[in-house]
């Protein structure tokens, strides 16, 4: 019995797609990706800034000005109210008091996370694994579970509404992060570097100090910038531990400044702006030194 096929319908060979049309198209969907990526960083710029731009025309507009229009942008330059917030304010003495704050506090957390870092990273010893897990528990545990004890404990040392006191509250909330972020940095060390010191006689101290400190000055300093603008910022610890007000700095003053049944803007804008200016300045000064660290720190992970 003979079969028969079927021949099949032979199509045409289509013409290849031009290499220029394909290029074309995937630099239109490269275009297309970074016209949104733009438009999402513009959307988050002018979300970011219009705040600060506003506290800023407050600050410099006069009561007559603020109590016209107070949303609106300044069309005079005065310092009026930032001269009331310094002087009547007592805005001065609240700087002072921030700075007694932040510094000690940012340099006891870069002193203690360094040398803790370094010897989690660096040193064997038994429980080393288990002791730094301990410590990275801190960035688990919120403060609110742990503050009213702990401001009694404060209270029986004798050390409630006194600057060490509070300088200590910071720096014990600081040191989880301070630690865990310099570990990372001492571990992607090459070990070759401390043994070539150990082989010229130099000490444990020596090696720290002088061999690898040097190496991990980026990630100190990125370290630094972000605990200096936490403890700067931190309202919680001055306003629980420092009651009295003798030590009040800029963040617990702002809130005080709107205590009463009426609020005047113009000074409150001018202590705000007093209170966020050391940041700005501080992050613009140091922003290469921050994304230097943060990128070495990406690199080595």
């Amino acid at each position: 019995m003979a079969t028969t096929t079927q021949a099949l319908p032979v199509l045409p060979d289509l013409p290849p797609e031009p290499r220029g049309a394909t290029v074309h198209r995937v630099s239109g969907r490269r275009r297309a990706g970074l016209a949104l990526r733009h438009l999402l960083l513009i959307v988050m710029s002018v979300t970011t800034v219009i705040p600060v731009l506003l506290v800023v025309s407050t600050a410099l507009k006069t009561d007559a000005e603020v109590k016209v229009d107070p949303f609106g942008l300044f069309t005079s330059f005065s310092m009026e109210s930032i001269v009331r917030a310094w002087t009547e304010g007592q805005f001065s003495d609240y700087l002072l008091n921030s700075v007694l704050l932040a510094v000690p506090s940012t340099v006891l957390i870069i002193v203690v996370s360094t040398m803790a870092g370094y010897t989690f990273a660096r040193l064997p010893f038994p429980g080393r694994t288990l002791l730094f897990y301990v410590v990275v528990l801190g960035l688990l545990v919120p403060f609110f579970t742990y503050m009213i004890p702990l401001y009694f404990q404060l209270r029986s040392m004798g050390l409630l509404d006194t600057l060490p006191g509070a300088v200590l509250v910071l720096t014990s909330t600081g040191t989880s992060f301070g630690t865990f972020f310099m570990r990372a940095f001492f571990s992607d060390l090459p070990e070759e570097l401390e043994q070539a010191a150990r082989i010229d006689g130099c000490s444990e101290w020596r090696i720290f100090t002088s061999v690898m400190l040097p190496l991990v000055s980026s990630g100190i300093g990125s370290l630094a910038v972000f605990t200096f603008i936490s403890t700067w910022n931190n309202f919680l610890v001055p306003l629980l531990y420092l009651p009295g007000g003798g030590y009040r700095p800029l963040t617990t003053a702002l809130y005080a400044f709107t205590g009463g049944r009426s609020i005047d803007i113009a000074p409150l804008a001018a202590g705000t702006l007093i209170t966020i200016l050391p940041i700005i300045v501080l992050f613009v000064v140091l922003q290469k030194q921050v994304t230097a660290g943060f990128i070495s720190g990406a690199v080595k992970g």
